[in-house]
Order: C-alpha cells, then sequence, then structure tokens
C-alpha cells in the first residue's frame, strides 16, 4: 500500500505541501466555510426504481429541519393521524410490542384492552373497509394520542411527546404494512408538511 510523504491543500490561488506527519486539521480549517456551503445545497440521491432503463436522479428535500449536521435548527416534528392507515388499532402486534400487563397498571384497563381484540388481532370496532374506527368519539382514553396519556401510560414528558409518538407510529406502521408501505409513505410526508 503506498502511503504519501505529503498531503497537497488546494487553495483557491495555489497549492500547498504540507507533511503528512502535520495534522490535516491544520488543512481543513482555511476550507471550513466551503464545507459549510457545500451542507446547505441539496443533496443528490440516486432513485432506487430507474424509469426506461435510465437512472433517475433526484435531490432530498432541503427545506426538511433535522437535529443533526451544521448549521441545523432542533425543530420537532408535530404528531398526527392520518387517513386510510389504522395500523394503531392492530392491538395485537406480536412480541416485539408490549403486552398490556407491561402498558395498564389497572386491572381494568387490562380487561377492557384485551376485549376489544378480536380474533385476527384487530380491534372489533375498526371497520377494515373504511380504516375508521366505530366508536372514535367514544374510544377508550387509551386510545387517544396525547401528551397526558402518554405521560401517564409510557412515562414520556410531555415536551418529548410529538417525538415519541413520531417514533410509535413509524415502528407501529412498519410492523403492521412495512418499510415500504403506502401507509409509511403517506405518514411521513404528512410529519414532515406540517413542520
Amino acid at each position: 500500500m503506498y502511503f504519501p510523504r505529503f498531503y497537497v491543500a488546494p487553495t483557491d490561488s495555489q497549492s500547498i505541501r504540507i507533511p503528512m506527519s502535520h495534522s490535516l486539521a491544520a488543512v481543513a480549517l482555511p476550507r471550513f466555510a466551503t464545507v459549510l456551503t457545500a451542507a446547505k445545497q441539496p443533496r443528490l440521491r440516486p432513485n432506487p426504481k430507474p424509469q426506461n432503463g435510465k437512472q433517475k436522479i433526484t435531490t432530498t428535500n432541503p427545506s426538511r429541519k433535522t437535529t443533526s449536521g451544521f448549521n441545523s435548527r432542533n425543530k420537532e416534528l408535530t404528531w398526527q393521524c392520518i387517513q386510510n392507515c389504522g395500523a394503531c388499532c392492530k392491538l395485537d402486534k406480536g412480541p416485539n410490542f408490549p403486552s398490556p400487563e407491561e402498558i395498564f397498571d389497572d386491572p381494568s384497563d387490562i380487561e377492557l384492552f384485551e376485549s376489544m381484540v378480536g380474533s385476527d388481532g384487530w380491534c372489533i370496532h375498526f371497520e377494515k373497509s373504511t380504516r375508521k374506527c366505530s366508536i372514535y368519539a367514544d374510544r377508550p382514553y387509551f386510545c387517544r394520542v396525547e401528551p397526558a396519556i402518554f405521560e401517564t401510560l409510557y412515562g414520556i414528558e410531555t415536551k418529548k411527546f410529538n417525538k415519541e409518538a413520531c417514533s410509535s407510529c413509524v415502528d407501529t406502521i412498519k410492523a403492521i404494512y412495512g418499510s415500504s408501505s403506502k401507509e409509511l409513505e403517506n405518514y411521513n410526508a404528512a410529519v414532515w408538511s406540517s413542520t
């Protein structure tokens, strides 16, 4: 393997030869502003499904705010429910999700929850043809996604509600409909457009 003895640092007017024994941080510092400018530019990413045999290049959404990277703002997502989903109405989600006994302290809540689970694991009040709850206005408190309920059931502070609720929805949608589902795509689009 070849290890160069010198690092050539390009600048606007000339190249500088720096012995490799010196720190590259000294070379990188003058270029820091260029890195910041480049970080603000939309990134190109290949489309995973080429059309007509040609690779299409698209850009990521530059207006999407994240919580990492240079010059970013810690902007929290706003949780919202989307139509035609109902992933949370699949009450028997399997061993990767907490059981009613792990969630509830009150035995009557466990009993009510278990009485709502149909033979196929879906809530008996979930209308599969319309993907809507037939008792939505009168649904139990634990079916409501609200900060106080998340704090009561899961110990999640109000200031962390949106992040945790969004994460919970993503995990549930992936488990029920899959990672490449239209439901997940719709949910992500709704959450990101709300910020």
